[in-house]
């Protein structure tokens, strides 16, 4: 009867230690983030509140006080990871809410009907959103990608352009021999290119860059006369106070005959190849 009495005294122990536990770790998110037993132990959370936490904090239904917590710090650091976003810190980045809105759009990303559905290829760039895809009618050949447009004065300009010139190496003599790699001119000088600067960080001189890998597949995807289309406006821009007009836009895109010469390019843009970035 001892014997027996031990061994419910030990398992009504142990019954309490396992209570006990899970108490502490739903009262501490810190002692939460350690994982299961035997893994390796998690580093803390600490990150500081960032540019798009009230953002975040309502995409990942958290508490909207804008204020960096602990569980909000797990949470995002655990959508970075989903993301592949490196670091996965925790960090509320405007990264981490661009490739969110990114990731959410995959399946549908003309939900909005804002896009022209054609029965060729319509290369589709989301201002608003800072996204890019390619569909042809209602099919989604190319996934939506990140992008960054032009900044304040330096606008994308709106409406429907062509493809009408293609370089897989091309330099900017516009601005400091830039590399623009894998560029695809479809309005004066702005054009689609990859960049290996930061993304989501203030904005191109019209251009619509994009991680380097994106556009030469985009380049890869795309023909001479394939459509463009473009509408929205890129947050935190829109203030143009009259310095830049259309007019002068376009003559800064085209300098004294065109586009940039990239000295390895087999010819430059012809008459007509120019004359076309003109019209629809």
């Amino acid at each position: 009867m001892r014997v027996v009495s031990s061994r419910l005294s030990f398992a009504a122990g142990l019954a309490c230690s396992a209570v006990l536990a899970g108490q502490l770790l739903a009262s501490s998110p810190a002692l939460a983030q350690e994982g299961p037993p035997g893994s390796a132990p998690e580093k803390p959370c600490n990150a500081t509140s960032g540019a798009y936490q009230w953002q975040l904090e309502k995409k990942l239904g958290l508490p909207r006080d804008g204020v960096q917590s602990t569980e909000d710090c797990i949470a995002i650091r655990n959508l970075q990871k989903r993301l592949g976003i490196k670091p996965a810190d925790g960090k509320a980045t405007l990264k981490t809410y661009r490739m969110l809105l990114v990731h959410e759009v995959r399946k549908n990303p003309n939900a909005d009907g804002k896009c022209p559905v054609r029965t060729y290829r319509v290369t589709c760039v989301d201002l608003n959103r800072q996204i890019l895809w390619v569909q042809k009618s209602k099919k989604v050949v190319f996934a939506p990608v990140p992008i960054r447009s032009g900044k304040d004065g330096y606008e994308t300009r709106r409406g429907w352009h062509k493809i009408y010139l293609k370089r897989a190496r091309h330099f900017s003599t516009l601005y400091d021999n830039a590399p623009m790699p894998h560029s695809q001119f479809f309005n004066g000088g702005q054009a689609f290119h990859g960049t290996y600067n930061d993304l989501f960080k203030s904005g191109s001189h019209g251009c619509v860059n994009m991680y380097a890998a994106d556009a030469k597949r985009l380049f890869d995807l795309l023909k001479v006369g394939d459509r463009v289309y473009v509408w929205g406006t890129k947050p935190g821009t829109g203030k143009r106070n009259g310095t830049y007009t259309d007019d002068v836009l376009i003559a800064q895109g085209f300098g004294s005959f065109g586009i940039a010469q990239d000295p390895a390019a087999d010819r430059p843009p012809t008459a007509a190849e120019l004359d076309a970035a003109l019209r629809e």
